[in-house]
């Protein structure tokens, strides 16, 4: 069994490196929050665990990559936005093998939200892969917005070992408040 100490991101890249058409900028975030010094957010990049490869390598090579990844995570953490959905090649089978084999968590993030207190009113923007396995309850996922302070309780609090209680958690109000998180009192 391989060491599982490392979070996994998805993301729908559109078929392009171009961070300023595809969310791959998002997970070029996560990667500046981690580095810079004068911010706390700590994780272990399953992507930088294994050796890279081209993206003129063959899909099966891909995948094989792609799998040792996941096999070393102990959680996932799921870029979701408005065309998230729309990707039918790597974002369905990254969700189905971290759900399906490796049986780990999703940390669903949402670009654009201040906060997440009903996940399911965002059934729109989930990939067929996410929201079949939410339907057939066969996924454990935190759903919050993409802050910082979010992001980083939610890769220390969940993984392989602590799992989210349900398909659709999702922090409190006030938990929310904690992490500085500005939900209005009325909600």
């Amino acid at each position: 069994m391989a060491y599982r100490n490392g979070t996994y991101i998805a993301f729908h890249a559109g078929g392009t490196t171009d961070p300023t058409s595809s969310d791959i900028k998002y997970y070029r975030m996560l990667k500046a929050w981690h580095e810079h010094d004068d911010i706390e957010f700590q994780f272990i990049n399953s992507h930088e665990k294994v050796s890279g490869v081209r993206d003129s390598s063959k899909k099966t090579t891909l995948q094989r990559s792609l799998m040792e990844r996941l096999n070393n995570s102990k959680n996932m953490v799921l870029i979701i936005g408005p065309t998230t959905r729309f990707d039918t090649d790597w974002v369905p089978f990254e969700i189905g093998y971290a759900v399906d084999r490796c049986k780990i968590p999703i940390i669903a993030t949402y670009i654009g939200y201040e906060w997440i207190l009903a996940p399911i009113q965002l059934t729109s923007l989930w990939p067929p892969a996410f929201a079949n396995r939410i339907g057939n309850s066969t996924v454990r996922a935190i759903h919050i917005p993409f802050k910082q302070r979010a992001i980083d309780e939610a890769i220390r609090q969940f993984n392989h070992d602590s799992m989210p209680t349900t398909p659709l958690s999702y922090y409190t109000a006030a938990t929310h408040r904690s992490l500085g998180i500005n939900v209005p009192e009325t909600l």
